[in-house]
């Protein structure tokens, strides 16, 4: 299964999935010019990667900033996990937050609530 390394900019999070080395993040800024060919790999890297997913699976979220558009692709993404979760499969996603960002921490909340998958909200120290 190919991986996928999108390096980050200003305005698109750095995105690694590489089920060899169990690495699934995106991180960064998200507000692309045209959020869904932006996240369209992502999407279908997870539709492949859930014909054969790994023993455990743990998804990390760091972002720093998304706007509107970008959290419906988000909750795309973790509706596919989902479903990789109710396949019976073990599914982690770890929601990064900056310590003193109750906007990034409500968000990680929020879409906790929305779907069924075990759910870490992570605090970390800027």
């Amino acid at each position: 299964m190919e991986t996928i390394k999108i390096q980050g900019t200003e305005d698109t999070p750095k995105v690694t999935l590489d089920k060899e080395h169990e690495i699934m993040e995106i991180s960064g800024r998200s507000l692309p010019e045209d959020v869904a060919s932006f996240y369209d790999p992502v999407l279908a890297w997870l539709d492949e990667y859930a014909q054969d997913p790994n023993p455990k699976t743990v998804f990390n979220f760091k972002l720093m900033y998304f706007n509107t558009a970008s959290s419906k692709l988000i909750l795309d993404i973790l509706m596919k996990l989902e479903e990789i979760h109710e396949a019976g499969h073990d599914v982690t996603i770890r929601w990064h937050f900056p310590e003193d960002d109750e906007d990034m921490e409500e968000a990680g909340e929020e879409y906790a609530d929305i779907v069924d998958v075990p759910f870490d909200q992570v605090p970390y120290s800027g």
